[in-house]
């Protein structure tokens, strides 16, 4: 099997970058998606993806950083499944793919014949191993220096638009109108009890169809003040 895993740690954010990323590379793949906030690795999709791995399946991320929160977690995940012979690809540090290594532990059995001691082949894997640590400690950190140049300039940006006067943001009490708002809205107005309908909350959530009950009674609110 092929999965794919995209996460992010606020549901607010947008995940839709990673699914598209990792689906170009493998349009067979099977994609796992998690919204998690914790520092753990104990996460609940990632959780059940790791009981149904077989020797062979092959997990793709879009980064090293998506597979776990820091670099230590991310190593001992990474020699665990590698161990268990599972492939890991990673799109932005192809470098520390497992295939890498395995390649690498390949070769070497090839010069020096399959006629080998088990005490070399574990000192081979023991080398790359310890290579593969420094690639993985190296992507986490440029993967977190991305994050961080990302974040000053973000606050660079809003500084300097301050400083000339600019609106930054959504101004507070703004209403902000979209044909799905302007939709539901109608509909609110011409069915809801509250405006002279005769439909209670719950039907006109129904009849609206698509819509959070806190969306909905933000448009409510919105309308009454209107």
């Amino acid at each position: 099997m092929i999965y794919g895993y995209a996460r992010i740690s606020r549901p607010t954010q947008n995940i839709e970058r990673q699914i598209r990323n990792i689906s170009e590379y493998e349009p067979r793949v099977k994609i796992i998606t998690e919204a998690y906030t914790g520092t753990t690795q104990e996460r609940p999709e990632w959780c059940r993806l790791l009981k149904r791995l077989k020797p062979d399946d092959t997990i793709i991320f879009d980064s090293v950083s998506r597979m776990s929160r820091n670099a230590e977690e991310g190593i001992e995940e990474y020699e665990r499944l590698y161990d268990e012979g599972i492939n890991l690809v990673f799109l932005k540090e192809h470098q520390i793919d497992t295939q890498t290594y395995r390649s690498a532990i390949h070769q070497q059995l090839e010069m020096t014949g399959n006629e080998i001691a088990d005490e070399f082949i574990k000192a081979i894997n023991n080398v790359l191993m310890i290579l593969a640590r420094k690639q993985i400690y190296l992507s986490f950190e440029q993967a977190q220096k991305e994050v961080d140049d990302l974040h000053k300039r973000t606050s660079e940006g809003i500084k300097t638009a301050k400083l000339r006067g600019k609106q930054v943001g959504r101004p507070v009490g703004a209403v902000i109108k979209s044909k799905k708002s302007l939709s539901a809205k109608q509909i609110i107005l011409q069915h809801s009890k509250d405006f002279g309908g005769t439909l209670n909350d719950p039907e006109v959530i129904k009849l609206i169809g698509n819509i959070s009950r806190n969306t909905y009674y933000k448009y409510k609110k919105e309308l009454k003040e209107e």
